[in-house]
């Protein structure tokens, strides 16, 4: 039996009464539910179920997952999934990857207005990138992208910003032909990050006007138009933080890229290091330092607390499509870029993308004949499980990354 690795789940699980305890007051439904489901995910408490091999003899008992979100265990499958469907989009160019970052004062209002701001903050993105692509005198062409929000830092702070990959290159607005980028170089950055400041800061100002936001706490001043201009006025004066990396490899190498930004959550297991005192260390990238790989120490409530604070609102959609890739458009779209592109090909394949472990996972193969699918044979309360306890486990592969 293998060594049980520290998990988020389990600092919850121990330290979530003294979480409540102390922040109880401040805590939404979202978050209580997500610190709830993680700490029960794949144990007794969530039931389990029977799974059984069509093609040989091969059955076992497996816990239940939480399938939240923003569980690290959860997240694995998902993502494998996930890949396999956009493994099929992925067209045969270089890709950029930019990302935008909204400035630090901004931060506790899009905390305090998740829904609202971060959904302003896809629409000033998406804009920035979609004008300034079709702009005859940077690149003159129609493409799409895809965007995906992640509102932490690596030491779990709030720090909003949004992923994009995007083709390097594009259709010609007649679509007569693929336009592409430059061999190292994409798009402007200086001119990125001004046209997306101006428009995320006209957003806010739209948004004020018409009395969506909402000031709490420290906040609260910024009720009053004057205070609420006062801080955004500075804004205007700034360089905001966009980063965009020279065009990298093709499908392959993308979809593997894909998978470190799209389904993560605050932090995954795999960073997690000791749970010792009634203090959790984990690793942290320190981006102020050369990226040099350290240690960080958290007493475990303060630990909970910063990873609840990205936990998303309600329905709020994290991944998104723009351009030609966006839902009423992409099939049409991605056919005809296939046309245009110099020399056109088929589909790409899932077999070298997935790894073999992900590709059983995702079309649920028998771990023992590897011919047969694993089919759900029969449902297990909890106290049918704990009977059966030393035969169950984990529903799927745990997400280590």
């Amino acid at each position: 039996m293998r060594e049980h690795r520290l998990e988020v789940a389990d600092v919850f699980r121990e330290f979530g009464e003294a979480f409540l305890k102390r922040w109880g007051h401040t805590v939404s439904p979202q978050q209580r539910k997500a610190l709830r489901d993680i700490g029960a995910c794949r144990t007794a408490a969530l039931g389990g179920h029977i799974e059984q091999c069509d093609h040989c003899s091969h059955h076992a008992i497996a816990y239940n997952s939480c399938r939240n979100r923003h569980c690290p265990k959860c997240q694995s499958t998902a993502r494998d999934k996930w890949l396999a469907e956009r493994a099929k989009e992925l067209l045969p160019v270089p890709y950029c990857h930019v990302v935008f970052t909204i400035p630090e004062p901004l931060a506790p209002l899009a905390l305090q207005n998740a829904q609202l701001v971060y959904g302003l903050l896809f629409r000033a993105v998406s804009q920035t990138l979609l004008e300034i692509a079709a702009d005859p005198r940077r690149l003159g062409a129609q493409f799409g992208f895809l965007a995906v929000l992640h509102s932490w830092s690596q030491n779990l702070l709030h720090h909003p910003h949004i992923h994009c990959v995007v083709p390097a290159g594009g259709l010609a607005p007649d679509g007569s032909r693929w336009i592409r980028c430059r061999r190292k170089f994409f798009l402007p950055v200086k001119v990125l990050s001004r046209l997306f400041r101006g428009k995320f800061l006209a957003l806010l100002r739209d948004a004020f006007a018409g009395r969506k936001l909402q000031f709490h706490g420290k906040l609260t001043p910024l009720r009053e138009p004057a205070r609420f201009h006062a801080l955004l006025r500075p804004l205007k004066n700034i360089e905001w933080v966009v980063y965009a990396k020279p065009p990298f490899g093709g499908p392959e190498y993308v979809l593997k890229y894909l998978a470190r930004y799209t389904h993560r959550v605050a932090i995954s297991n795999g960073r997690l290091l000791n749970l010792e005192n009634g203090h959790v260390t984990f690793q942290w990238r320190d981006s102020k330092d050369n990226n040099q790989i350290k240690a960080m120490t958290l007493d475990a409530v303060e630990f909970i607390r910063r990873f609840l604070l990205h936990i998303l609102p309600p329905g709020f959609v994290k991944i998104r499509h723009f351009g030609f890739l966006s839902s009423r458009r992409r099939s049409a779209a991605l056919a005809l870029c296939r046309e245009r592109l110099p020399q056109p090909v088929a589909t790409t394949d899932t077999v070298p993308i997935l790894s073999e472990r992900q590709q059983f996972a995702v079309e649920r193969r028998c771990p023992e004949c590897h011919t047969g699918k694993l089919h759900i044979r029969r449902w297990l309360s909890s106290g049918e499980l704990l009977a059966h306890a030393d035969h169950a486990k984990p529903a799927y592969p745990m997400d280590s990354s």
